[in-house]
C-alpha cells in the first residue's frame, strides 16, 4: 500500500506527520511524506523552532512525485492539520491529482478544527474552509465529537443524536466517517466511544477512559483507520484495529508518565495489539 501523507511534521516528539508515518510504516504501508511545516517540537511546549511551509511548496513536491509517474500506484492521500486555507487547497489539488491517476485512490481527511472544553483552536478561515471544502472533497473524515458538531450544526448529547449528526454529514459527501473521543448520555464517566459509519453499517466501540493528555494520538487514530480501512473494505473492522491500536499505545505512555506518545516503544501495538476492542453494530 502507498500512502500520500501531507501533515505538519516535528523533529522531536510525535504529532502530524511525526505520528502517522511510523505506525503506517510498521504495518507495511509505503508513506510519502510531505510536510506543511518543520518544527523542533509541538507548539503545545510553548515554545518551538521552526518554519511553515507555503501552499506553492507543497505543490512543488506533489508535482515532483507525479513527474516520477508513480501517482497510479498510490492508493490514499492523508491530511490532518492546515495551517490555512491555501495549503488547503493545494492538498486539495493533490487529493484530485492522484485520484485522477488512480480512481480507486480515495482521500482521508482529519479536520482538525477544535475539541471539547478548548472550542475552536485554529486559525481563522480553516473551520469553514474545512466544512465547506475539504470535508466535502473528502472519502474518509475522523473528526472528534466538538468537530462533529461543528459540521453537523447538530448537538450530539444521545447516541441517537451523534447518529444523526453522522448522517447529516454524510450528506456532505464523505462516505466514510470515524468519530472520535465521544461521549454521550450513556457513556460511562470511565469510558470513551468512538463511532464508525460507512458502507457495511454504524457501529460504536467503548474502551477504558485513561487519565492522560498527549499530542499526537489524533494524528495517529487517522492514519490507522485510513490504513486498516483500505485494506479490510470494513469500517467496522478498521474502527477495532484502530482503537484497541491506539489505547495500547496510550497505556503504555501513560504507564510511562511521557509527555509524548510512545511509538517506537509501543510499536507491537500496532501489529498485535495487547487488548483487543470489538465495535458494535448499532445500524
Amino acid at each position: 500500500m502507498n500512502l500520500l501523507s501531507i501533515q505538519s511534521h516535528v523533529a522531536y516528539g510525535h504529532v502530524g506527520n511525526a505520528a502517522a508515518a511510523f505506525p503506517l510504516q510498521r504495518l507495511g504501508a509505503e508513506v510519502w511524506l510531505v510536510h506543511t511545516v518543520q518544527f523542533s517540537n509541538h507548539t503545545g511546549y510553548g515554545a518551538w523552532r521552526g518554519k511553515v511551509f507555503g501552499a506553492d511548496l507543497v505543490r512543488d513536491v506533489v508535482t515532483g512525485i507525479e513527474e516520477r509517474g508513480v501517482l497510479g500506484s498510490c492508493d490514499g492521500v492523508l491530511s490532518g492539520y492546515m495551517g490555512d486555507a491555501a495549503i488547503g487547497e493545494a492538498i486539495l489539488e493533490a487529493a484530485t491529482k492522484v485520484r485522477a491517476a488512480n480512481p480507486r485512490a480515495q482521500y482521508c481527511c482529519d479536520p482538525v478544527i477544535g475539541d471539547v472544553g478548548r472550542g475552536i483552536f485554529v486559525r481563522p478561515g480553516i473551520p469553514e474552509f474545512m466544512r465547506e471544502r475539504a470535508v466535502k472533497a473528502a472519502d474518509v473524515i475522523t473528526p472528534n465529537q466538538f468537530e462533529l458538531e461543528y459540521l453537523s450544526g447538530a448537538e450530539t448529547r444521545t447516541l441517537a443524536t451523534a447518529l444523526q449528526a453522522v448522517e447529516g454529514v454524510h450528506r456532505m459527501g464523505p462516505k466514510t466517517i470515524l468519530v472520535t473521543s465521544l461521549h454521550v448520555e450513556d457513556t460511562p464517566k470511565d469510558c470513551i466511544d468512538l463511532l464508525a459509519s460507512g458502507s457495511d453499517g454504524k457501529y460504536r466501540l467503548r474502551t477504558p477512559l485513561l487519565d492522560i493528555s498527549v499530542n499526537g494520538a489524533g494524528d495517529a487514530i487517522a492514519a490507522l483507520f485510513f490504513f486498516h480501512l483500505l485494506k479490510t473494505g470494513s469500517s467496522a473492522q478498521a474502527l477495532s484495529n484502530a482503537a484497541s491500536s491506539i489505547f495500547g499505545l496510550m497505556k503504555r505512555t501513560k504507564e510511562a508518565g511521557s509527555r509524548e506518545i510512545l511509538l517506537v516503544a509501543a510499536q507491537d501495538e500496532f501489529v498485535s495489539p495487547a487488548r483487543k476492542f470489538n465495535a458494535e453494530k448499532i445500524g
